[in-house]
């Protein structure tokens, strides 16, 4: 299997291929990847998905992919690292990066709307044209381009409803979903208390109507959505524990250490130190 890395926070390649990769590839940075033209199938993670023209599929870090060719296809390459996210002045920073991790779960072009579907069209025929014409100002260009297209892509996830949420659950339990990605990091908003007030409901039938509707309580929710993004930090960044409970609203490490354990039975560093065991 190929191990791919890039030197830089952010790249894009244009590939034209007409025939299969010989194995499996691997990455340690995100990549979106658009088909131009072309048709045939992404092997992801063991389970198979078809792709055709006009689709917009993401991969997450470490993820094991291989494309197999059907007809000769045209692929854009996005590729940024997880630093990249970090780094940038998103709006809400947390929301954005989890949801790219979050996409793991998903299958084929992410895709969910039909204009921006036409919006990343452009964007990519634009993104084309500054690789082959490389004029002055190219590259802060593309670095705008790519960060509508992660705009864009974050958007369209957030539209697809978790497994376990009803297909025929109405609009607000989306919002509180919204609303719990967005305040990760501040504990203070995620108390029933505070999310009652933000909904103008009461804290009472907030808990009844998110556990009807989601099968699980919210403070578990929660507590599973914040160790998920902990334990990515711990995988993907090196960042230190206390600047990691500092980033999540933990009044020190001792308190982000107790509230790890109490969900993973292991120490962060313990947890850290199986990671490096295993690569």
């Amino acid at each position: 299997m190929r191990k791919e890395n890039i030197h830089q926070p952010m790249e894009v390649v244009y590939k034209k291929i007409d025939r299969c990769p010989t194995q499996y590839a691997q990455h340690t940075f995100f990549q979106m990847t658009y088909v131009i033209s072309g048709a045939g199938t992404l092997s992801l993670n063991g389970h198979e998905v078809d792709y055709n023209e006009g689709n917009l599929m993401l991969l997450n870090p470490n993820d094991r992919h291989i494309f197999h060719i059907s007809s000769t296809t045209e692929f854009l390459h996005i590729r940024f690292q997880s630093q990249y996210i970090k780094e940038y002045r998103w709006k809400n920073i947390a929301y954005l990066e989890c949801l790219l991790y979050y996409s793991s779960h998903l299958m084929g072009c992410i895709m969910r709307s039909d204009s921006d579907g036409t919006q990343v069209r452009r964007i990519v025929e634009s993104l084309l044209q500054s690789i082959e014409e490389n004029d002055l100002f190219n590259e802060e260009l593309m670095t705008h381009y790519v960060n509508a297209l992660i705009v864009i892509a974050a958007r369209n996830i957030s539209k697809i409803k978790p497994e376990h949420i009803k297909v025929n659950t109405d609009q607000r339990i989306q919002e509180l979903i919204n609303y719990v990605q967005s305040n990760i990091c501040y504990p203070e908003k995620l108390t029933a208390t505070a999310m009652a007030g933000a909904f103008g409901i009461s804290s009472t039938y907030l808990g009844s109507y998110f556990k009807k509707q989601c099968g699980e309580t919210l403070q578990h929710f929660i507590a599973g959505y914040r160790l998920r993004l902990i334990e990515l930090r711990l995988q993907f960044s090196d960042m230190r524990i206390n600047e990691i409970a500092a980033e999540f609203g933990f009044t020190d490490e001792s308190h982000l250490n107790k509230f790890f354990k109490k969900h993973n039975k292991i120490s962060l560093t313990a947890y850290r130190r199986s990671l490096v065991s295993q690569s």
